[in-house]
């Protein structure tokens, strides 16, 4: 089974979050810049169903290039309920190969392609999904663990 690198980042709130921190089953998603219209859907998704998620003993944490000023901004901007995660050097997202060439409105650039990962607390990757539509994300992230719980 592959394993999600080791990693420490900082949140927010300037607190480190690492592998340490995965209990039960962990949703770790990559998603390219906070307060644009795709990040902000699949952000909010997250947050209506945080209490279903924890239900099926899931944490949920969202990782990108962006400040910790910037996240802190965007959580409350949004009344998000779960940390986000600085990647300002993108090593975990090229580690993991979600930082790459992508086109935006027909220009080609670097940069974070919208990714979840499921891991468990032995950072066993346990579900991969690539090319995430932000839009119906949610809905196929729940159908995956309720079908597994």
């Amino acid at each position: 089974m592959e394993k999600f690198p080791e990693f420490e980042l900082e949140n927010q709130d300037g607190e480190k979050v690492g592998n340490k921190d995965f209990e039960g089953k962990t949703v770790i998603y990559f998603y390219p810049k906070d307060n644009t219209p795709g990040c902000t859907t699949q952000a909010c998704d997250l947050r209506d169903n945080l209490g279903h998620l924890n239900e099926l003993g899931v944490k949920v944490y969202g990782v990108n290039g962006d400040s910790k000023r910037k996240h802190k901004n965007f959580i409350e901007k949004n009344d998000l309920n779960f940390d986000l995660l600085v990647d300002e050097d993108f090593g975990l997202a090229e580690s993991l190969g979600v930082y790459r060439m992508k086109k935006v409105f027909g220009k080609e650039s670097k940069g974070i392609v919208r990714t979840t990962f499921l891991v468990d607390e032995a950072s066993n990757i346990l579900k991969r999904w690539d090319n995430v539509k932000a839009k119906d994300h949610i809905d196929e992230l729940k159908t995956y663990l309720e079908e597994e719980a």
